[in-house]
């Protein structure tokens, strides 16, 4: 019987031919597969990319938030289960860093899969988190967007479209704040940690902490720009990681 490869949670860039490796990509609080769109065939005809479509967003719009890191990570390990016939890496920013980590310890518990690398950006490591106030007014969560910049910035700027994103960006600060600090457990696969050199959430030596979860490999890439870095710098972001997906790495 044929494997169902279609999914709510993941969208996917398909490759013409089967995949040698797949990529997911694990958007910031906020955030929708949209961002990753760029990414969907920019690392070769052998890498399809998979981006996470978190719930109350885009054609999810009317689904329910998930409001826990915990459940997320639940639903989107299993949502990878037909997929794990290649090879799997891993990207997560912010939040998604964090929802990355949950998903590399669930795979290797659940199915004893290894994810083939762990790369994650602007994110603190689980064991150096710094305890999130959680966001009660609209005022506080538009505050908290503007200072950490990205597109999601300037929608707030159009009332229709603050009425739209506005809840979905206040769920994932739910489970940013719901997210505490806990023993950070090493990782099966190497890890990359990218950074904005001037990033105001993590800082360099903050992320440079994923070293110590990472005894299969650890490299620091550090970018210029804030913490959305990865959009000005898309280019040498995408080149980084593509070297790192090459065939014998």
């Amino acid at each position: 019987m044929a494997v169902d490869m279609e999914s709510t949670w993941l969208r996917r860039y398909v490759t013409q031919a089967p995949p040698r490796l797949r990529l997911l990509c694990l958007p910031h609080a906020g955030g929708s597969a949209a961002f990753f769109h760029p990414w969907g065939h920019a690392f070769g005809d052998d890498v399809e990319v998979l981006a996470a479509r978190y719930p109350g967003r885009q054609e999810r719009i009317a689904d329910p938030f998930v409001t826990a890191m915990e459940p997320l990570a639940d639903v989107i390990t299993d949502e990878l289960r037909p997929f794990l016939d290649a090879p799997l890496a891993i990207f997560g920013h912010s939040m998604g860093a964090s929802l990355a980590y949950e998903i590399t310890l669930r795979l290797q518990a659940r199915y004893g899969v290894e994810p083939v690398a762990l790369l994650v950006s602007g994110r603190r490591p689980p064991h150096l988190l710094s305890p999130r106030p959680e966001l009660t007014t609209d005022d506080e969560v538009v505050a908290e967007v503007r200072r950490l910049g990205g597109t999601d910035s300037a929608v707030l700027d159009h009332p229709d479209l603050r009425e739209l994103v506005l809840p979905a960006i206040r769920a994932d600060f739910g489970i940013v704040a719901g997210y505490p600090a806990r023993p950070g457990l090493p990782m099966p696969c190497p890890v990359t940690a990218y950074v904005g050199d001037r990033d105001v959430d993590a800082d360099v030596e903050a992320v440079r902490g994923w070293e110590e979860l990472a005894p299969n490999g650890f490299d620091l890439c550090v970018l210029p720009g804030d913490h959305f870095y990865l959009i000005e710098q898309r280019a040498p972001l995408i080149a980084d990681i593509r070297t790192r997906l090459a065939p014998g790495r």
